[in-house]
């Protein structure tokens, strides 16, 4: 074997696959063409221990257009010759070393696989997940990273309007940036990323060529690291939103002038030139032939090694008919943009890549792409029936009273208002935005020159999915469909973002299976597929994993955009309902994994579970009570339990609320359990005979919890304070938790 050691391991390239690429090559392959198969092969790019699990996703229904991995994102429609393309991808590792730039570039790119497609970037939304604030660096992390979302995200005119923020230990030194985008096109203006046509000019357009990211998708993306990161911030790309900005345009525009003109498109992301051109070649079932010579540079002395794997940004590669250069450099350059023509389409299906009329490599497309396929045998970690079969009987009752519990969860960091976070997100441009982050279970958009409108939300319980992967999974599908349906909106169509450890351990492994067996059931029993996605793994530091951190972003369809429904309490004198269950559970498993548990307790444990027929019949129960025009509010219980979901359904409109229900047993379990599959909704108490019957006729039981009306927030014998004081824990919650001095001050690039 003439690679050495430590090259491989630079490339995330074991010793077996090294001499399968030989065998597929016939010879030893040169530093270039090591480098193409490292990038290609990677864990980022080629999904080596995860393609073969996520056929088990279901991923076709009457809307869908293109299914996950045909392009860069998938596509559905949504009526009225319209459709929307979406997406969520992990920037995990590069935003633990460099924050800012991590999330500023991960936003970048995900916007790229969209407008690539033909589709106008329409919404952002962001995953994220911190270790506690308390530690500085943490503090560090979490400011760089949102300081990077709203730099990027506002200067290219895209609203930031919805996601999720969690904290945990298990997080610290490896937070989670997950980036969403959706984007909106005419369903029959698709433009594909694919190479055709022998003699098609292939012009590099955006931004010159630098060293910035050298090695992101193999040595960054698809491998653990330890405390000494420093070293690797040069696999950190650098992002510039104002060219993106411009990018955009450009491409919208050339597509629409020169649509007969442009064969494809496909943006430059991970692996850069390597996987856009490669990519583009074997989805065309043609060869490609580059000049890196002809690659415009910000940096002297560029080897075509570093050429094909820079992941500078704000690059997009697009495939021209032979004799229409000009025509379709015309609008780049109208937009100041440079265009050059680096190669062409060739008969071969070969990579060639020449450095002037030095030929650098030479390799069979089919072999690049087609990477190794690991399938394991996961072990379920030893800790776990020790932790779900924790024995909550002998758990004890908090010393402080329930008012106070609720308080305490109000205030944190998980459940607390993020608004000091999504206040600097712009997630009113484009002026489309009719609920926006923070004022509902999910985000809502208004469809232009349409009476649509499109529920969006991210949701994922990392705590969950560690007690129990395949439980935990379910509900990370379930609770993204509920968020959406409180809306009153139909999901229609899910992308997932896998966060997860090194696969090659067993138990990591036995999570990821197991989550994406709980994920796929819950799509079928919901019937919703899953369009795209991503997979993060080697999410661990110091060889501490993280939570298994399943992602599920939701698109919901709502027919008419008047009819949606809030999750804040909005009339005096309104019946609150629990839908889902027929009493107040206190039964103390339902504490498992539960917020209460973790924050009042310090302790992680318990088993999960969810009726999943139950929950689907609860979400149909609800979108049709709004579409009858009978709901005041729904709001989702999950984090915190009942007490903490009525009472944010009070904060969110001021209206106060006076419970009417009993409970035996438990009051903890009562008030902030997690059961899963309820929602609450208030009701005018002429309309409650209307949702009876609607219930009725799905089979979900309802139960009365009580009243609407005035400014206190009264559970009798439990909790009694003002909707104020709630109020006021809630919106300051996330703010205390940052007191100290932060080692590092973000500010944006100027």
């Amino acid at each position: 074997m003439s690679a050495s050691k430590e090259v491989l391991e630079e490339l995330a390239i074991s010793p077996g696959e090294y001499e399968k690429i030989v065998e597929l090559m016939g010879r030893e392959p040169n530093h270039v063409e090591l480098g193409l198969f490292g990038s290609l092969w990677s864990e980022h790019c080629g999904y080596k221990h995860s393609r073969l699990l996520l056929k088990m996703f279901p991923n076709d229904s009457p809307r869908v257009l293109v299914k996950p991995g045909e392009e860069n994102a998938g596509m559905v429609d949504i009526g009225n010759g319209l459709a929307v393309v979406m997406k969520v991808e992990s920037h995990n590792h590069p935003s633990a070393i460099e924050p800012l730039q991590g999330a500023a570039t991960g936003v970048g790119g995900i916007v790229r696989d969209i407008m690539t497609m033909g589709a106008r970037p329409i919404a952002l939304m962001n995953s994220l997940r911190f270790g506690p604030l308390t530690e500085p660096h943490n503090r560090y992390l979490f400011g760089g990273v949102v300081g990077g979302i709203g730099w990027y995200g506002n200067c290219i005119g895209v609203p930031d309007v919805g996601g999720e923020i969690y904290f945990a230990n298990c997080y610290s030194g490896n937070p989670l940036v997950n980036a969403f985008c959706l984007g909106l096109l005419k369903k029959d203006k698709l433009v594909r990323a694919r190479a055709i046509g022998k003699g098609n000019t292939i012009l590099l357009v955006g931004a010159d060529t630098g060293r910035d990211g050298i090695h992101g998708a193999s040595g960054l993306a698809s491998r653990s690291f330890d405390a000494n990161e420093r070293e690797l911030r040069p696999t950190v790309q650098v992002g510039n939103p104002f060219l993106e900005k411009v990018l955009i345009e450009a491409c919208l525009e050339a597509i629409v002038v020169c649509w007969d003109s442009i064969v494809g498109m496909q943006d430059l992301g991970a692996a850069g030139l390597t996987s856009s051109t490669v990519e583009c070649a074997d989805k065309g079932g043609v060869g490609i032939r580059i000049d890196v010579s002809c690659v415009p540079r910000r940096e002297s002395g560029m080897t075509p090694y570093e050429v094909m794997l820079s992941e500078s940004q704000e690059r997009m590669l697009v495939i021209v008919k032979r004799g229409d250069e000009e025509k379709v450099k015309q609008v780049f350059y109208k937009w100041d943009l440079t265009a050059v023509e680096i190669g062409e389409v060739t008969d071969t299906k070969l990579v060639e890549i020449y450095d002037g009329k030095t030929l650098a490599a030479s390799i069979k497309v089919a072999h690049l792409i087609d990477a190794p396929q690991y399938l394991l045998k996961g072990v379920k970690p030893a800790e776990l029936e020790a932790l779900q079969d924790f024995n909550f009987e002998k758990l004890e009752l908090p010393t402080i009273s329930a008012t106070d519990v609720l308080l305490k969860l109000l205030a944190s960091p998980n459940i607390a208002s993020k608004r000091s976070v999504y206040r600097q997100f712009d997630h009113q441009v484009q002026t489309s935005t009719v609920i926006g982050p923070g004022a509902g279970d999910a985000s809502l958009l208004r469809v232009r020159e349409s009476t649509a409108g499109l529920a969006l939300t991210l949701d994922g319980n990392g705590r969950l999915c560690y007690l129990d992967p395949y439980q935990g999974g379910a509900i990370a599908v379930a609770e993204a469909c509920r968020n959406v349906s409180c809306t009153g909106a139909e999901p229609i169509a899910l992308t997932d973002c896998l966060n997860f450890g090194n696969p090659q351990r067993p138990d990591v492994y036995y999570q990821l299976e197991e989550a994406i067996k709980g994920m796929s059931e819950m799509c079928k029993v919901l019937g919703v597929p899953i369009i795209s996605g991503n997979v993060s793994l080697y999410n661990e530091t110091d060889k501490k994993p993280i939570y298994p951190t399943p992602v599920v972003g939701a698109l919901g369809l709502l027919q008419n955009v008047e009819k949606r429904c809030g999750a804040g309490f909005s009339r005096d004198g309104d019946i609150v309902i629990l839908l889902g269950a027929a009493y107040v559970t206190s039964n103390p498993t339902t504490l498992g994994g539960s917020e209460y548990l973790d924050t009042i307790h310090k302790t992680v444990a318990g088993h999960p579970t969810i009726d999943m027929q139950l929950e689907a019949k609860v979400q149909r129960t609800c979108r049709t009570a709004i579409a009858e025009g009978l709901l005041s509010s729904a709001h989702d219980c999950s984090d915190g339990g009942l007490a903490v979901t009525l009472a944010e359904s009070s904060i969110l409109s001021g209206h106060g609320f006076r419970a009417t229900f009993a409970h035996q047993g438990r009051w903890d379990a009562a008030l902030f359990g997690e059961a899963q599959s309820r929602i609450v909704v208030s009701v005018r108490p002429e309309a409650l005979s209307s949702l009876e019957r609607i219930a009725t006729g799905e089979g979900v039981k309802l139960m009365r919890l009580g009243t609407v009306g005035g400014a206190q927030f009264i559970i009798p014998d439990l909790v009694d304070t003002t909707v104020h004081m709630l109020k006021e824990t809630w919106e300051n919650g996330l703010e205390q938790a940052m007191q100290g001095t932060p080692t590092h001050v973000v500010t944006w690039p100027n």
